[in-house]
């Protein structure tokens, strides 16, 4: 006999449009390895909580572990409950208790004695990577650490079953890998696992048991399946419900709209609207899924690149080094930005130039301070170095500052005039002298 069986199991929600799950019939055998798949709303977690008797079947027979869950009583489900493990996507851990107390804590409310806690606790943990980790806070975790734990806690008292509800949903591909192996040396152990995902990667590369679900039926059963999350991809349904919506507002829109010339442009670009092509309104979603969809690998490595790989300024380049390797590589001119000078209101074009100290001369300065430094010198060697400036000087055209030369700053605006009694007693001054 099967360990799981589900015989024509129906689960109809109050306000629900459909029912939940619609006759299904399943039968899980011990030691399986088995990932419920298929879409948001597909009615997985519904399965996981008919099984762990958080939910009660509206119709149908469901039997685990040899107990019929339509008739055992309310007072019975924690015992029943001692053979199942359950791990949540969002990890469930009590904050204020460490990962020693967290794992400790399921055998405690077990009635486990304390040796035996003490024995099987350092067990549990060096089996899921834990170890050092004992008396550590939640989070003072990492987030695949938090589910090690989780998944310490559920399988700390070698249930025959294990329940998983998207144990990677909230980690990267990285750490869902550790997990997955995890839960891969737990099954060797001869714990039936069964896992519910929307990862077509780990689905598709441990080749284990496969049922999806859509829309509360199972469509597929593999021994060794793949997933394919496009095939019941509900695109077109999606699509016809956005046209029918459109339409109902271009009728709205035209009704609302005052006759005449306002009401043809109205009715005129909703037509326009709902008749846009298809290859023009949907090339985005196309490329999406054809990213996304069957079964292809290796798209975490580029969804989760690291931010320093990502941004310019993560990379260490200056902007003058960014604005020549652009200029270099395609042909674009660097922009050029203005910065206002203090005092004079004037802008002066912002220029990639080499930074000058306050000790170092100005480079136009040289030649001057060159004749003046000669003025106080010898009167020979002051001819000489004359004769040579002289001869080294260009004859036409006034001399070309060097390369690493700074852009001198423009001249200081005019003075204002002065005012009429300060211009007459300056002229008095000086018709006097």
């Amino acid at each position: 006999m099967a360990l799981i069986s589900l015989s024509q199991v129906s689960k109809i929600y109050p306000r629900g449009t459909r029912p939940a799950l619609d006759t299904v019939d399943l039968n899980i055998e011990r030691g399986d390895f088995v990932f419920l798949v298929g879409a948001s709303g597909s009615g997985k977690t519904t399965l996981l909580s008919l099984l762990l008797r958080e939910e009660e079947a509206t119709d149908g027979e469901i039997r685990v572990a040899g107990n019929d869950l339509r008739r055992i009583s309310d007072r019975q489900v924690p015992q029943y409950r001692r053979s199942i493990g359950f791990v949540f996507q969002d990890y469930k851990l009590l904050n204020n208790k460490t990962v020693w107390q967290n794992v400790a804590f399921a055998l405690e409310v077990l009635g486990t004695r304390r040796s035996a806690i003490k024995s099987l606790v350092p067990k549990v943990l060096a089996t899921v990577g834990l170890t050092g980790k004992e008396r550590n806070y939640p989070h003072e975790l990492s987030g695949g650490e938090q589910q090690r734990v989780a998944i310490a806690r559920a399988y700390v008292n070698h249930p025959q079953i294990l329940l998983a509800d998207e144990p990677t949903g909230n980690l990267d591909p990285t750490t869902s890998l550790g997990i997955m192996e995890v839960l891969d040396a737990i099954n060797r152990t001869g714990t039936t696992i069964v896992m519910a995902t929307h990862n077509e990667e780990i689905v598709n590369s441990m080749r284990k048991r496969v049922v999806e679900l859509h829309n509360g039926k199972i469509v597929r059963d593999e021994a060794h399946g793949s997933y394919d999350s496009a095939l019941y991809f509900p695109d077109s349904q999606v699509e016809a419900n956005a046209v029918k919506v459109m339409e109902s507002e271009r009728s709205e829109a035209i009704e609302a709209a005052p006759a005449g010339g306002i009401a043809e442009n109205v009715e005129g670009d909703a037509a326009a609207a709902v008749s846009q092509p298809d290859y023009e309104r949907d090339e985005g979603i196309a490329r999406l899924a054809n990213s996304m969809h069957s079964g292809r690998t290796g798209r975490y490595g580029e969804a989760f690149a690291p931010l320093e790989d990502t941004l310019t300024w993560g990379k260490g380049l200056k902007l003058d080094e960014y604005q020549r390797a652009q200029e270099s590589g395609s042909g674009f001119a660097p922009s050029v930005e203005t910065t206002t000078t203090e005092g004079t209101g004037l802008s002066v074009p912002d220029v990639a130039v080499p930074e000058m100290t306050a000790s170092e001369p100005p480079a136009l300065a040289e030649p001057v301070e060159s004749v003046e430094s000669a003025g106080v010198s010898d009167p020979d060697e002051t001819d000489a170095s004359t004769a040579q400036q002289s001869a080294s000087a260009e004859p036409v055209g006034p001399a070309a500052p060097p390369a690493s030369a700074a852009v001198p700053l423009p001249p200081a605006p005019p003075a204002p005039p002065m005012p009429p009694a300060a211009a007459r007693s300056a002229q008095n001054e000086e018709q006097q002298s």
